[in-house]
């Protein structure tokens, strides 16, 4: 994320991304139930294809926004800030999570135009489980430890790959099939379609994702201990030629999903 970018279009950037990921991931999901019965080969063409999609916008619009389409990330990436006074502010995150969420709904819309369906229908896929609400919590701290300790490790440049490649994973070893994302939570209750929520249900899953948010950061500094805070010295280590230098973490929070 470059930080010369103006504000504006950084938050635009967001909702179109959003915007582009809702439509891969609700696109993809009623193209998949069109071709086939099976429920199992759905999923593998759903997952697959928001691999794919997914890859190409972190890769595409990460240098512009970092790319994070998801408020959760967002908040993840301005709470870790405060500490270091680097990423994100208030101000990014007024502008960044409602574009985030008109672009995530807005590309359900569109998805739907595209196959001919109602603009605007609720879902009434039911989510309500404890079981589903373990899994978006499981999912979303697994995202925000990847993205954060990738950022952390000085290897941000992987993050197109390895974060759709969770995503990806995710689809299969959660029961919810891996939301981890309030925007697209949201977005995904305006299809009723494959991959819709029904609305009644969204408001669990954003809780347990907020959750799994927190308990993601908790594992980023269990690996990778907290950034030192502005004025905080850090202990020099005598170069003697074993010690690697230390990874940058100026890009912690850019490039992320």
């Amino acid at each position: 994320m470059s930080t010369s970018v103006p504000l504006l279009r950084r938050a635009a950037v967001e909702g179109l991304g959003a915007a582009a990921l809702v439509t891969v991931v609700v696109g993809s999901g009623i193209q998949a139930t069109e071709l086939t019965r099976d429920v199992g080969t759905q999923l593998l063409a759903n997952s697959l294809a928001t691999v794919f999609g997914l890859g190409v916008l972190i890769a595409f619009l990460g240098p512009v926004s970092g790319a994070h389409f998801n408020p959760a990330v967002t908040l993840a990436a301005w709470f870790t800030g405060r500490r270091t006074r680097e990423g994100l502010g208030l101000r990014d995150v007024a502008a960044y999570v409602p574009a985030q969420v008109v672009g995530a709904i807005a590309g359900a819309v569109l998805a739907d135009a595209m196959f001919g369906k109602p603009l605007v229908a609720f879902s009434t896929h039911e989510r309500w489980a404890g079981h589903l609400w373990l899994a978006e919590v499981v999912a979303t701290a697994g995202l925000v430890w990847l993205v954060f300790g990738l950022a952390r490790a000085g290897s941000a440049h992987l993050a197109p790959l390895l974060v759709a490649s969770y995503v990806g994973a995710a689809y299969w070893f959660t029961s919810s099939t891996s939301f981890a994302n309030p925007a697209v939570t949201i977005g995904r209750a305006f299809t009723d379609t494959f991959a819709g929520i029904a609305p009644t249900s969204v408001l669990p899953f954003l809780a347990a994702q907020l959750c799994g948010a927190a308990a993601g950061l908790g594992l980023v500094t269990v690996c990778f201990g907290r950034p030192a805070a502005v004025g905080e010295a850090e202990v020099p280590v005598p170069d003697d030629g074993r010690h690697p230098p230390s990874p940058d973490r100026s890009t912690e929070g850019s490039a992320l999903v």
